[in-house]
């Protein structure tokens, strides 16, 4: 490779990132414009191992904002991430594949809770998997699948 491809496939994979933090970032402040803004047009999100939907971005996100008031206090942490960048003649294409593994801590909302107390109470952990395309924008989520393992309420 070159250095140039060696800079781009650097870049991209930069840019990747950010995409996938900003997945994070979205569903916990709840940005579901932000949500959506991630996605290609016909980008897809698959919740169903985690007893949710599947379905277009759009469709998902309207889903999670309604889901998500159940837990106020949420925070993904998306780690152990492995990019494979599409390559073509040599040069980076312009379709990859992100997973990673998560952890998500949430508090269940509880009318007769203190709002100042946010410790969590409910656990779920697994795998993504992102998938990613180029596009005159930039890089943006065109799949994102959830793969649940195990979830406990904490405490």
């Amino acid at each position: 490779m070159t250095q140039r491809v060696d800079l781009a496939t650097v870049l991209d994979r930069l840019a990747i990132d950010e995409v996938v933090s900003g997945y994070a970032m979205a569903v916990d402040d709840g940005d579901w414009d932000a949500y959506r803004a991630l996605f290609t047009p016909d980008g897809r999100a698959d919740y169903r191992s985690a007893g949710g939907v599947e379905g277009p971005a759009g469709e998902v996100a309207r889903w999670l904002a309604r889901t998500m008031t159940l837990f106020p206090v949420r925070q993904h942490l998306i780690v152990n991430r492995l990019v494979r960048l599409e390559v073509t003649d040599g040069a980076p294409g312009d379709t990859a594949q992100m997973r990673a593994d998560f952890l998500n801590p949430m508090r269940l909302a509880d009318a007769g809770s203190d709002p100042a107390v946010t410790v969590p109470n409910f656990v779920a952990a697994g795998r993504y998997a992102f998938a990613l395309a180029r596009t005159r924008d930039g890089w943006r989520l065109s799949g994102v699948t959830v793969h649940e393992k195990w979830r406990h309420p904490a405490g």
